[in-house]
């Protein structure tokens, strides 16, 4: 149909997973509620601030009013099935984005008209372009706008080393943007709150403007279409299908940015977002080419979040990539683990229906998969499958030292912590074997918070966290030459052991080195490793209480005693002469 904006040949059916993505706070979970209400998902739109949402379901994101995990919502939209993965904003929960963004068919990544964010908008579109996925950008509260959108894409073209491409412009009343123009339609909009926006004729006053954008989208186009330059030369005007297939084309090769308008908190602009996706957003086959996953085969999904809770038990949410899994059916991980599905499960932020199979494109809770992790690749069959994408996790950047609260909870311990690093890999438990003391490292104080609200509420376990004691070292300045002497007489065999050693200072990082420069057998050398020993043993607690490191100490001289000397008169004799 001329005008609908999608054809046979472009339009992809079947099911989709699309990643929300942006800045902190810039409206993504708003705006999952505005589609999942608009495409018939929930009947009631619910808010962030009141913790109604379908996304932020969790105790942990209700409390601090922010997403602190990826949430996955799937609905039907005019007979094709997308599920939407809404993913945090704050940089110390982007690990959950980027176990799922590998196997997205396409990303909206959900900005404002804040210069502050740009760096934050700049790292998620480097992620994008990296994975090399197709991506919209939707240009939120643009009610409360108050640069021009032209001014507004020239402030975030920095932060993309993909062209912005401008689908829509605003239609301005009094300052205030009441509807947009579609410059691919060549159609004009009026907005209604929480309801599609009506279609109007192209207010008179606007046609310049919109003759003028469309003509430099038009443009953008051409540099990657031959035949739309010649017209565009010659001044044909290029038939409406032909500019969304276009559209489509230099999208999914990632070749342009499309930039639609609206304000997910007054459901402005969310329809035309869901046409774009339903038009123009690739599928399963090219998201599958991307990942070099062949297209025939065993069938075979990706595990991209892993929740555990309380009476379901561990679920591991999968897209398949190819064929389909059944219930019961027993499946292979890439890390070789054997495991049979025990329930699928399509999510609604928490709420898990019931379903009997997983076709290929699907996003599914697979359950009770005890052995396989996120990240994993789980395929059906005996062999083992290859690794679809390999999940780089960020160094760890704060810790807290913990204890528990009550002794009981000591047993309870070690199983919550492993479920909740199998949650979230970025997290980081070690046992300091120095202080003693449990440390948790994480991407930031607010993700260990969390992590340990967590802890309590889905676990049981309440510990204390406080700032870890510090393993300082010491270490010496100066060369210094040093003798030790140990003699003893007991009755029958004496102790007796004698060295001359020269303690020297070594690089940062170069650690202990030992030495001898013994001249004439002044010290047997079956006792040389005896001294190392000693200096060894003297260099682990230092004058303030602290292990001595970078040192290098040289045995030059000494005296022994053909019937009393040791091993442990040499060692005792070391540990002297360095006190």
């Amino acid at each position: 149909m001329p005008g609908s904006g999608g054809n046979g040949e472009r339009r992809i059916s079947g099911p989709r997973l699309i990643a929300l993505v942006g800045p902190f706070q810039s409206g993504k979970t708003t705006l999952l509620e505005s589609i999942l209400v608009r495409s018939g998902g929930i009947s009631r739109e619910g808010r962030v601030t009141e913790g109604t949402s379908v996304g932020d379901a969790s105790a942990e994101a209700r409390a601090h009013v922010m997403s602190v995990e990826a949430n996955v919502a799937s609905v039907d939209y005019l007979g094709d099935r997308y599920t939407f993965v809404d993913c945090p904003g704050s940089v110390e929960f982007l690990h959950d984005m980027k176990a799922a963004l590998p196997v997205c068919d396409a990303a909206v990544v959900v900005c404002e008209a804040d210069e502050r964010k740009i760096p934050a908008l700049q790292v998620i579109l480097r992620e994008l372009e990296d994975l090399r996925i197709p991506r919209f950008l939707f240009l939120n509260k643009i009610d409360q706008a108050t640069m021009r959108v032209r001014e507004t894409l020239q402030m975030l073209q920095p932060a993309s080393r993909t062209p912005l491409l401008l689908r829509q412009i605003p239609i301005w009343q009094q300052g205030i943007a009441t509807g947009f123009i579609d410059l691919a339609l060549e159609r004009a909009f009026v907005y209604r709150e929480h309801a599609p926006s009506a279609v109007i004729d192209v207010p008179a006053g606007d046609v310049p403007r919109e003759k003028d954008a469309r003509y430099s989208m038009l443009e953008k186009l051409a540099d990657y279409d031959d035949d739309l330059m010649e017209e565009l030369l010659a001044d044909i005007e290029p038939p409406r299908d032909r500019v969304f297939d276009d559209l489509a084309k230099e999208l999914r090769g990632g070749y342009v940015v499309p930039l639609l308008i609206g304000s997910a908190d007054r459901g402005n602009g969310v329809t035309r977002l869901l046409k774009a996706l339903r038009h123009e957003a690739p599928g399963v086959a090219m998201t599958r080419e991307r990942l070099g996953v062949a297209e025939t085969g065993p069938a075979l999904a990706q595990v991209f979040r892993t929740i555990h809770t309380a009476h379901g038990g561990k679920l591991s949410v999968s897209r398949v990539l190819r064929g389909t899994f059944a219930d019961g059916a027993t499946v292979i991980s890439s890390t070789g683990a054997e495991e049979r599905i025990a329930g699928l499960s399509r999510l609604m932020g928490a709420t898990a229906t019931k379903h009997t199979q997983a076709v290929e494109g699907d996003t599914l809770a697979f359950g009770r998969m005890d052995g396989v992790a996120t990240g994993d690749a789980i395929a059906e069959g005996k062999a083992a499958p290859k690794p679809v994408v390999k999940i780089s996790v960020a160094q760890p950047v704060h810790v807290f030292a913990l204890g528990v609260k009550d002794r009981k909870d000591e047993v309870r311990l070690n199983a919550a912590l492993a479920k909740l690093v199998d949650e979230d890999p970025s997290l980081v438990f070690i046992q300091d074997q120095e202080t003693g003391e449990l440390k948790v490292m994480g991407q930031g104080e607010m993700h260990l918070r969390v992590s340990l609200e967590r802890l309590a509420a889905r676990f049981g376990v309440h510990v204390e966290a406080h700032k870890p004691h510090i393993g300082y070292r010491e270490t010496i300045r100066d060369t210094v030459a040093v003798r030790g002497r140990h003699k003893k007489q007991t009755g029958g065999h004496g102790q007796f052991g004698d060295v001359a050693i020269t303690v020297a200072p070594r690089a940062r990082g170069e650690g202990f080195a030992f030495d001898e420069n013994v001249h004439g057998g002044a010290v047997p050398r079956q006792y040389f490793s005896s001294v190392e020993a000693g200096a060894i043993d003297a260099l682990s607690r230092g004058p303030l209480g602290f292990p001595v490191v970078d040192v290098a100490v040289t045995l030059n001289d000494g005296s022994y005693h053909t019937v009393d000397s040791s091993d442990m008169a040499f060692r005792s004799a070391t540990k002297i002469a360095m006190a």
